[in-house]
C-alpha cells in the first residue's frame, strides 16, 4: 500500500466517523429537535458511564452537531447535569434505575 493509498483510506474512514454523527444529530432532530441535545448528551454519558469511550466521543460529536444545526434547540446546563446525574444513578449500588 503506498503511502497516498494509507492518506486515501483515513480520509475515508474519518468521512465515514463525521456522516455517522451528522446522521445521528439529524434522527435526534427529527424525533424531538426541542430535546435533542439533552439525548445526545444522555447518551454521552451513559458511554462514560458504561466505559466506552469511543461512543462517549460519537454522542459528544452529535450533541455538538445538534448544537450547530438545531439552534433552537434547548441547551440548559441545569438539565445536561441532571441527565449526567440520572446515568450516573443507574450505577449505584442498589439502585432500582435502568431495571
Amino acid at each position: 500500500m503506498t503511502v497516498l493509498q494509507a492518506v486515501r483510506r483515513w480520509l475515508e474512514k474519518r468521512n465515514e466517523i463525521r456522516r455517522r454523527w451528522q446522521r445521528d444529530a439529524q434522527v435526534l432532530i427529527l424525533l424531538d429537535k426541542r430535546t435533542a441535545y439533552y439525548e445526545a448528551q444522555r447518551r454521552a454519558a451513559r458511554s462514560r458511564v458504561d466505559g466506552d469511550a469511543r461512543e462517549f466521543v460519537h454522542w459528544a460529536k452529535v450533541a455538538a452537531e445538534i448544537v450547530r444545526t438545531a439552534p433552537d434547540a434547548e441547551m440548559d446546563i441545569d438539565v445536561v447535569r441532571a441527565v449526567v446525574d440520572d446515568e450516573l444513578e443507574r450505577l449505584r449500588p442498589g439502585s432500582t434505575r435502568g431495571i
